[in-house]
């Protein structure tokens, strides 16, 4: 089986971040990003995943957390994109329901090589942790632009904003999991009647 990871390395004026990652992992994790909540999300979304991702980011935090979170995304997408590579024998579509206490998530994915993101999630505080609550989507958005992929995220019931991220990281890592493993039927094939992606 071809190894599936990815390394990746930006840095602007605002933000340097380096990751590496494996699709074909454990689960296991090491973040730092400066934004408590956000490597716990990250963290919860390899668990789930069964991805093997190191990520280190430092930016500009004294101004506010919007560009490491949105740098982190880029670079993310751009892992997930690289380490999917020609997406022979994927599955490529999946879905996954996860519930975290009083709230329930639901995160669809279509490694299809078509960037689009839809979140439909609403959230009563400003902010867990340090990290802004209206950064959620924009996170998400710039995972699948970069990733170039099909993800929606639906938050389906919940109280505590805590609570409603958590799942739909948990869901994420989960969904693209199934969308990204390999069917021994596909193998060499590209799952698309176009016949690339």
């Amino acid at each position: 089986m071809t190894t599936r990871n990815a390394r990746i390395s930006r840095k602007t004026g605002e933000t340097e971040v380096t990751l590496t990652l494996a699709l074909d992992g454990t689960g296991q994790g090491k973040v730092q990003t400066g934004v408590g909540f956000l490597d716990h999300m990250l963290l919860a979304w390899a668990k789930h995943g069964l991805f093997d991702l190191e990520l280190k980011a430092t930016g500009d935090l004294y101004i506010d957390e919007h560009h490491t979170v949105e740098d982190v995304g880029i670079c993310l997408g751009q892992a997930l994109n690289q380490a999917l590579g020609e997406r022979r024998g994927l599955v490529r579509t999946s879905h996954s329901y996860v519930p975290l206490d009083e709230s329930l998530a639901l995160v669809v994915v279509d490694l299809s090589g078509r960037p689009y993101c839809v979140v439909e999630a609403a959230f009563s505080t400003p902010k867990v942790g340090q990290l802004g609550t209206d950064l959620v989507a924009h996170l998400l958005e710039s995972i699948a632009i970069h990733g170039k992929f099909n993800l929606h995220v639906k938050v389906l019931s919940g109280n505590n904003d805590h609570h409603k991220i958590e799942a739909i990281f948990k869901a994420f890592g989960r969904a693209l999991d199934a969308a990204s493993s390999l069917d021994d039927r596909l193998l060499g094939i590209v799952p698309s009647t176009k016949g690339v992606l």
